[in-house]
């Protein structure tokens, strides 16, 4: 009977069937009752019978298409918008995530995370390749109570590989409170449970993308302690990763190169060998002479990836960083990875369009950060691919973990083309989650406009007589009159300090 219910969308079909076999029906038993016919005759109940017979045809392909998607809906626990499932849906059986591609994604901070997340619900075969080091500061007392290592990196990658961040999230944050635990995480006693376990820090990590069930693995890029020094343009050796865009303000200079100490740090196990493995290998977005280029230093590594024929990609970031980047543009970002690492690091780079609303920039302008320019004529080797990569969240620019997903995977799509994989498995699989994506990502969009209308029109339903309304510009843009409101007042906070200063 579950055929029968509205949200089943089966009735539609069986009628259409029913009327293909009463046509048909119809037209069979015109021919055996008339005895004499004209061709008029012949032509009229043939035209009855062939929709007859195309209305069976098609009523039972898409009452099979739509049992199919019914079956999924019921079925796979992945599926994050079953009302809007398609029979393209199928492409979420897990056998057909674990044939995805081989995708290693080398980084550090929030960056990093954000493409893990997107590219998670195209693959089971994703590698992040983190950091391990505290780079010479401070440690937190949970680290001094339990003597741990910094695994912030490694925390945060695993809680974005999870299906359910949120839950694994505020499990891996929390801090006791009270008792003999008082101040301790339980990210680093879970993680110096597994460290003793299994006697191993590697085995640990590696054992740890088991038991929580991940998707895909993180793996450090070294087990050994480093230290980030930047040498300035100046001259100037900085020695303390954090001091390092404070002193680039103070000395008023540019960071000439990134080194590690000691320089020597080897791989991690199974790190060469994921590289070694992988399809495609992504680089950044993130913070670029503090997470992503030391990462790129650590012995093997960048010789791997120059020697491994995947398609070698650069996220570029959509903000310049005060200290790090001041007035980079696209060009001197891959510049400063090709000399430190050498030709042939990076294949595409892809790069946003810059389409954010000018208010929300101003807001970065007043903390020294600008959009970074998309100057590719500077430089020649690279393919350069423009896409929408942004998303606002509560006030910030960020990337948007789907749009970056989407990207990649459609220069994937496109090799696999390009080398007459049409037909191969995970080309049918990437394509067409590509689209079902899409169309789910228009419906939403369509959705969330209707609400916006919806709201609207409630508001001005219940405006009270006599109340002050406001006008259609202050409706419209009250938002972005606000922000400029808000930017300029840090401005005159800023021009007061300043004049207290020069007193």
């Amino acid at each position: 009977m579950h055929w029968f219910k509205s949200s089943s969308k089966m009735k539609r079909w069986m009628f259409l069937i029913l009327v293909g076999i009463i046509l048909a029906c119809y037209g069979i038993a015109e021919i055996l009752v008339m005895k004499e016919m004209s061709f008029q005759e012949v032509g009229r109940i043939s035209i009855i019978f062939v929709l007859g017979f195309l209305c069976i045809v098609f009523g039972l392909i898409f009452l099979n298409k739509r049992t199919l998607e019914i079956l999924v809906e019921s079925t796979d626990e992945r599926m994050e918008n079953k009302k809007n499932v398609n029979v393209k849906s199928l492409i979420f059986n897990k056998k057909v995530y674990d044939q995805g591609p081989n995708i290693v994604v080398i980084g550090g901070g929030t960056g990093l995370n954000t493409v893990l997340s997107g590219l998670k619900r195209y693959t089971n075969n994703l590698t992040a390749i983190v950091t391990v080091s505290d780079y010479g500061e401070e440690k937190t007392q949970s680290r001094k109570e339990l003597g741990t290592l910094p695994l912030d990196d490694i925390r945060d990658s695993i809680i974005s590989l999870e299906e359910n961040e949120g839950e694994i999230d505020k499990l891996f944050s929390y801090e006791f409170k009270s008792g003999k635990l008082s101040g301790l995480s339980f990210s680093d006693i879970y993680f110096l449970a597994m460290k003793e376990v299994n006697q191993d820090f590697t085995k640990s990590i590696m054992k740890s993308n088991e038991v929580l069930n991940i998707i895909g693995k993180v793996l450090p890029v070294t087990l050994e302690e480093m230290n980030i020094n930047a040498e300035l343009e100046n001259g100037y050796i900085v020695k303390e990763r954090s001091r390092i865009p404070e002193v680039v303000y103070d000395k008023l200079t540019k960071i000439n190169r990134i080194f590690l100490s000691p320089s020597n740090c080897k791989a991690a196990p199974g790190v060469i060998e994921a590289i070694k493995n992988a399809d495609c290998i992504i680089i950044g977005p993130g913070s670029l002479y503090t997470n992503v280029i030391p990462n790129l230093l650590v012995n093997g590594v960048a010789k791997a990836i120059k020697e491994q024929p995947a398609i070698k990609v650069y996220i570029s970031n959509i903000m310049t960083e005060p200290g790090q980047t001041d007035n980079y543009g696209v060009a001197e970002h891959l510049n400063a990875i090709i000399e430190h690492c050498g030709k042939g690091i990076v294949d595409y780079c892809i790069y946003d369009t810059g389409e954010i609303i000018p208010e929300i920039i101003k807001k970065y302008n007043m903390d020294g950060q600008d959009l970074v320019e998309p100057n590719i004529d500077k430089l020649k080797g690279i393919k350069f691919l423009q896409r929408n990569l942004a998303t606002v969240t509560d006030g910030y620019i960020r990337h948007d973990a789907n749009l970056v997903a989407a990207s990649i995977i459609e220069l994937i799509c496109d090799d696999l083309k390009y080398q007459d994989k049409q037909n191969d498995p995970q080309y049918m699989m990437l394509s067409n989650k590509l689209r079902e994506d899409k169309r789910i990502q228009k419906m939403q969009k369509m959705q969330k406009r209707a609400n916006k209308r919806n709201n609207k029109t409630k508001k001005n339903k219940n405006k009270k007589h006599g109340t002050r309304t406001k006008s259609k510009f202050q409706s419209k843009y009250s938002d972005r009159i606000q922000s400029i409101k808000e930017a300029d007042k840090k401005a005159k906070q800023k021009r007061t300090k300043t004049v207290k200063k020069g007193k």
